[in-house]
C-alpha cells in the first residue's frame, strides 16, 4: 500500500496512555497547593492543553483556579512529573507495529505536541523511541501551539516532508482543528483523552486499534 509520505502524530493520548502520570503530577502539585486530589479517570479528559491547563481544570475541580495559583502550582507539577515521565506511561496496544509498517514503507513520522518539547523528549527517550521519529514539535517550539495550523506545518517541515503529502493522527478537538485548519487530512482515535465521542471531533476517520491505520492512511493517497 501506499501512505502519505509524511505521519504526524499527537502524543499524549494519541501514541501515549500518559494518563496515569499526568495524574500523578496533578495530583503531587494540587497537594502541595493544599488541594484535594483529582479522580484519575476525570484528568483523562483534562489532557491536551499543556500542564498550566491541566492544573488550571484540576484546581477548578476543587474550587478556584486564578492564574496566580495556576503559576505556583507549575513548577511542583513539571518537577514531579520530570522525574516520574515514564512510570506508568504505556504505549496504545499495536501502536509500535503500525509504526514499524509506516517506516518500513518510506514514511517519515513526527511528533507534534502541546507538551513543552523537552517533556516530549524525555517521554520518547524513555519508550526508546528516539528513533522513530524525524521531528518531535513542542508547544514551545512555535510561535503559536495547537490549534494553530502553523505548529503542524513547522513539524512536517521539520521532518523533511511537505504538507500535500501528509496526514494527521490525533485524539482531540484540538488535533482535528489544527489538522483541518493546516489543510492535511486527519484521523482520530477513539481510545484517547478527548471528552466528547471521536465521532463527533469531525476527522475524516475513526480508529479504533492501530491495526486500522494503515488502510485509512492509504485511502488519503490520491
Amino acid at each position: 500500500m501506499k501512505y502519505p509520505g509524511t505521519i504526524v502524530f499527537d502524543l499524549d493520548g494519541t501514541l501515549v496512555d500518559t494518563a496515569p502520570d499526568l495524574t500523578a503530577a496533578l495530583n503531587h502539585a494540587l497537594g502541595e497547593l493544599g488541594r484535594p486530589p483529582v479522580d484519575p479517570q476525570a484528568v483523562r479528559h483534562m489532557v491536551g492543553h499543556g500542564a498550566r491547563k491541566l492544573l488550571e481544570r484540576g484546581l477548578a475541580a476543587s474550587g478556584t483556579a486564578s492564574p496566580a495559583l495556576v503559576e505556583a502550582g507549575v513548577p511542583a507539577f513539571l518537577d514531579y512529573y520530570w522525574l516520574h515521565i515514564a512510570d506508568g506511561s504505556r504505549p496504545f496496544e499495536g501502536v509500535e507495529a503500525a509504526m514499524d509498517r509506516l517506516a518500513a514503507a518510506g514514511c517519515r513520522l513526527a511528533v507534534c505536541t502541546n507538551k513543552p518539547v523537552a517533556l516530549a523528549q524525555g517521554l520518547i527517550g524513555a519508550l526508546g523511541w528516539t528513533k522513530r521519529f524525524s521531528a518531535v514539535m513542542g508547544f514551545d517550539s512555535v510561535p503559536l501551539p495547537k490549534p494553530d495550523p502553523g505548529h503542524v506545518w513547522a513539524t512536517i517541515e521539520a521532518a523533511g516532508g511537505d504538507v500535500a503529502d501528509a496526514a494527521y493522527v490525533g485524539d482531540s478537538m484540538t488535533d482535528v482543528a489544527a489538522a483541518r485548519a493546516a489543510g492535511v487530512p486527519v484521523v482520530a482515535v477513539s481510545f484517547g483523552f478527548s471528552d466528547r465521542p471521536a465521532a463527533a471531533l469531525g476527522a475524516d476517520a475513526v480508529i479504533d486499534h492501530y491495526d486500522a491505520l494503515d488502510g485509512v492512511l492509504a485511502g488519503f493517497v490520491r
